[in-house]
């Protein structure tokens, strides 16, 4: 992916005197067009010292983060603009031929605006749950609680600020050894707060947030209207403790070969006992003829599989209560939204004041009925040319990125082979899928937001229950056409480009070509760049998870990555927490292959620019400057923090000084040895 929240660019002109600073003579200026951002350069911080400051230091002196945000960048404005596009498009049902898809987005976003009414309803539509919870009485019986309230693990992809705790995740995938079928991986769960590390972790700031949780817990628990309310949150803060010491960390999970581990149904007993696995398996509707599964995390699995067993009955269904008035806060009344965030916005993102309803609103319609809004989204805001200019654009970064394996000294013509071939079947996405998902499956009711949203979670699951033993659709999408953000799918061979990062800041119709390659090339580049970065590269043109590499290629590609880990462990953002190169390595080849096959797009498309001079500045400054604009944002603490500890991605000002590694920026920039950023050629990372 580009991003899990944070990609970020800027628009408008640059000025001469950046150019004079580069060291070269001025060339005959060309039309302005919207390009580079003159206003949020920093002239003061050289661009060989920390170039993410060079190119938007001013921006980040002169703008202040809203009250509602954890983070503020340039392309706020771009979430802002669709944000209130959605909301045009939800808020009247249009007619036509597509009425009931209408009248079911209309209806979502009206009950979940309906304020009085859910004030007015209380807890009593959790109390069916809660009841249910209560009755537990056996360990089997909890099993299947356990797997009735399995639900597909996709909020890391539709919305981040669904708090949900389910002790499992399921996601329908293509079997990485048999990519032409689904088959399910399951996958670890069970925790309240982001990351094992918030729980174990004995720093100063994380014995904090911990102190925090367990007042927050307790607070849940007392709406929940339990008794002792405070002895019952330790209990179940403790067994998330215990839960989070059996997680893989997120370095581990992202590692492809140590997750691909298939178990058939027979093995989960004497795998992980302790844990009735027929019960959950009934209760989850897997059916029986579904023997295989990829189970993700097996220490994990195996160790909450016997905290199951473990654990009291009572301290599980405290936590079980705990999660389900969790899991469906936005929906409950204003204590309940008012505790949930306290925690959950303040504390964890720090986040001071809650987003209008509206804007709540608008997300979880998006969750629930993502294409369905994504459809009328994209024939309204994206049309036909649109798809057309930007589909060109990535044939002219695939071109690129071939050319670039051709030229590999280090690479065998065995590998390059293979990888030319993965290059030339990658399946390309552009702003929407070739078919629209069909909802009439999902019952919309007016007036009952909460119902809506559970009725919608147990379509979504049951759609993705309904990819097994069906032939894999290498058009699925798995983000909606008004979402801005990118993703690579390596199984599947395939990229998404939504809709919605098609449009100005990211990409320019008319603009600047320099700046539209440094920004939206680089994005495309990036996403292309996945199917070759440290996991991408185990898979082949088929979507087969196999080694396609002869030995001394793949020797020499892991010493090239070890290299980009070491220079990504040195930045510390925080005296207490730096970095985690290996946790980062699959992004951080991506951004830096997205940018070197992004410029290399550009001269070919553009072998006259890089010299022309637009607003004082070269073509190829012009692009170097678009890329690092393009992460131009302010994060809170809490929030910077929990990305490091939970995010793929570098934090921004990492990913802008991508650029110490390219050759061509030093000449650009006039870059010397002795400046903070500079490398000596020999230690500048070349992987692709």
């Amino acid at each position: 992916m580009i991003k899990k929240s944070h990609l970020r660019a800027a628009m408008v002109g640059l000025g001469l005197a950046l150019f004079h600073a580069a060291g070269a003579a001025a060339p005959a200026e060309a039309p302005q067009r919207p390009g580079v951002d003159v206003d949020s350069l920093d002239r003061s911080v050289a661009p060989g010292d920390n170039f993410f400051l060079h190119a938007n230091g001013t921006w980040l002196r002169t703008h202040e983060i809203p009250a509602d945000r954890s983070y503020y960048a340039p392309e706020s404005a771009s979430e802002d603009l669709v944000e209130q596009r959605v909301s045009d498009l939800v808020r009247q049902p249009s007619g036509g031929s597509t009425a009931e898809a209408d009248r079911k987005i209309h209806d979502y976003y009206a009950s979940f605006m309906q304020e009085e009414r859910i004030e007015a309803l209380g807890l009593r539509p959790l109390q069916p749950r809660l009841k249910t919870i209560a009755a537990i009485s056996t360990r089997t019986a909890l099993a299947a609680f356990l797997g009735q309230t399995l639900r597909a693990d996709v909020d890391v992809l539709n919305d981040t600020s669904v708090h949900t705790a389910n002790l499992f995740g399921l996601w329908v995938a293509q079997d990485l050894d048999h990519p032409d079928r689904y088959v399910p991986f399951l996958l670890q769960g069970g925790l309240g707060m982001p990351d094992r590390s918030y729980y174990l972790d004995d720093s100063a700031a994380m014995v904090d947030t911990r102190q925090k949780y367990l007042a927050h817990v307790g607070h849940m628990l007392k709406l929940l209207g339990f008794t002792n309310s405070a002895a019952r949150a330790a209990r179940v803060v403790d067994l998330e403790q215990r839960i989070a010491r059996v997680h893989w960390t997120r370095a581990a999970t992202q590692d492809v070969a140590k997750g691909n581990n298939h178990w058939s149904r027979s093995d989960f007993p004497s795998r992980a006992p302790g844990l009735d696995w027929p019960a959950f398996f009934a209760a989850a509707q897997l059916p029986e003829a579904q023997q295989d599964f990829v189970v993700w995390q097996p220490s994990a699995i195996t160790g909450i599989a016997a905290l199951v067993q473990r654990e009291p009955l009572s301290t599980w269904k405290d936590y079980l209560a705990l999660h389900a008035i969790e899991a469906r806060a936005a929906y409950l009344p204003k204590a309940v939204v008012a505790e949930s965030f306290a925690f959950h916005g303040r504390v964890i993102e720090g986040t001071p004041e809650l987003r209008e309803r509206w804007k709540r609103a608008v997300r979880a319609t998006n969750v629930a009925l993502g294409e369905a809004v994504g459809q009328r989204y994209a024939e309204r805001y994206f049309p036909a040319s649109a798809k057309a200019e930007v589909e060109a654009l990535v044939e002219r970064l695939r071109v690129a990125f071939g050319e670039r394996i051709d030229r590999l000294e280090w690479m065998s013509a065995a590998t390059k082979a293979n990888a030319k071939a993965k290059l030339a079947t990658l399946k390309v996405g552009v702003g929407y899928p070739d078919r629209w998902r069909d909802y009439s499956g999902l019952e919309v009711v007016p007036g009952d937001a909460f119902g809506n949203a559970e009725r919608a979670s147990a379509f979504e699951y049951r759609w993705h229950l309904a990819k097994l033993g069906r032939p894999v659709d290498r058009g699925e999408w798995v983000m909606t056409p008004q979402t801005i953000n990118a993703v690579n799918l390596p199984a599947m061979n395939a990229l998404n480009f939504p809709a919605a990062i098609l449009q100005p800041p990211f990409y320019l119709p008319g603009g600047d070509p320099a700046y539209n390659f440094g920004a939206i090339g680089a994005v495309i580049g990036h996403e292309i760049s996945h199917s070759f970065d440290d996991q991408g590269a185990a898979f082949d043109a088929t979507g087969h998870f196999r080694n396609w590499w002869t030995d001394e290629d793949l020797a020499h590609f892991r010493a090239a990555e070890e290299t980009l880990v070491s220079q990504y462990d040195g930045y510390r953002p925080f005296p207490d927490l730096a970095v985690n190169g290996r946790q980062t390595l699959s992004e951080n080849i991506a951004d830096l292959g997205g940018l070197l096959a992004a410029y290399d797009a550009y001269r070919l498309a553009e072998p006259s620019d890089a010299d022309r001079a637009a607003n004082g500045l070269t073509g190829e400054q012009r692009f170097f400057l678009g890329f690092a604009q393009m992460w131009c944002a302010k994060f809170r603490d809490p929030a910077l923090r929990s990305a490091i500890l939970t995010d793929g991605h570098a934090p921004s000002e990492y990913r802008a000084n991508t650029v110490r590694n390219v050759d061509a920026w030093y000449r650009s920039f006039d870059v010397k040895a002795g400046q903070s950023l500079a490398l000596p050629p020999e230690r500048r990372v070349r992987i692709w």
